[in-house]
């Protein structure tokens, strides 16, 4: 499907930036388009890949305990789509859920979740937002009539671990004023494990991840009218100890050339293009970087694996 010229721009301007910074960098953004969606959902079969498991167990263990933290009557705003298991189980535990806000920057894929959602959930009020979350969101388009008792701001998954340090601080400041000092924050946060069973989360036997990161590179190529060689770039999943995160690189495996919105960009053998994050928490250090948002941790869920976490955040001098 075509993306609209706004889009491209946006896209064609992002990569421009990124493969002259350095170290290069592509947003991990883009991998998700058609085919990149459905290679994702291919990732969360696979045995290797630990997290959507673990996140559906937690969901399942503790969806009392949540639900009691929750309670009744409460606008549930969710940062994504929100059709799947994981958000159906919530709603379906919730006392009389007063609303449900999916927010998503695809129209097309709102729409989907919010029908799905509305048919399966007749007594929920489903209110779709079309918005970019990780930017500022006008509260007015949030407001219910009647008001809710209270907002919870839902984001499961482990998409917080995609921003550096700072980034997530800021991120999880946007969602303490969505959730407002009477609300909440319901996150999921992937926690530190072994390098091994990280490595091989993103790297899986396969193959899989590595077509879903040179995706990017077929979307250049088809969106952006980019010259390159997709061959030419081998994917690689490091664990950088020091920042206590996974990194997906597309790793050049002989010299060769990227031609893209008039520039050129030389590669040599072992060359990088960083493309992913994903930042690795204890409970106690993800309990710190949200206290740098000025929000509480007030109660965490594990799955009994203790692979996986979600955290019950408040504003702080709430």
């Amino acid at each position: 499907m075509a993306i609209s010229e706004k889009a491209r721009a946006a896209f064609l301007a992002d990569v421009l930036s990124g493969l002259s910074a350095q170290p290069r960098t592509l947003p991990c953004k883009y991998f998700y388009d058609a085919r990149g969606s459905a290679l994702f959902e291919a990732i969360c079969e696979c045995p290797e890949y630990y997290l959507t498991r673990a996140d559906l167990a937690l969901h399942e263990q503790h969806a009392g305990a949540i639900s009691q933290r929750v309670g009744p009557e409460a606008h549930i705003i969710e940062f994504g789509s929100g059709a799947g298991i994981k958000t159906r189980k919530l709603l379906a535990s919730l006392e009389r859920p007063r609303a449900y806000t999916p927010i998503e920057i695809s129209t097309a894929a709102l729409k989907v979740s919010a029908r799905r959602l509305a048919a399966d959930f007749p007594d929920i009020e489903i209110r779709p937002l079309q918005a970019d979350y990780t930017r500022d969101i006008d509260a007015d388009r949030l407001q219910l009539d009647p008001p809710s008792r209270r907002r919870v701001v839902y984001f499961p998954g482990s998409t917080i671990g995609n921003f550096d340090h700072a980034e997530a601080i800021t991120f999880l400041q946007r969602m303490g004023r969505i959730a407002r000092p009477e609300g909440a924050i319901l996150i999921g946060v992937d926690l530190m494990k072994p390098e091994s069973t990280l490595v091989a989360a993103y790297d899986d036997a396969a193959g899989i991840t590595a077509d879903f990161n040179r995706n990017l590179l077929t979307r250049m190529q088809t969106e952006l009218g980019a010259k390159l060689e997709c061959e030419a770039f081998t994917h690689q999943a490091r664990f950088n100890s020091e920042c206590s995160r996974i990194e997906m690189h597309l790793v050049a495996n002989r010299g060769t050339r990227i031609e893209i919105g008039g520039q050129c960009f030389d590669f040599s053998e072992g060359d990088s293009i960083h493309t992913e994050s994903s930042h690795k928490y204890s409970v106690d250090d993800f309990r710190a970087l949200a206290a740098q948002a000025g929000l509480k941790s007030v109660q965490v869920w594990k799955d009994a694996d203790g692979l996986f976490s979600m955290h019950w955040l408040k504003q702080a001098a709430a």
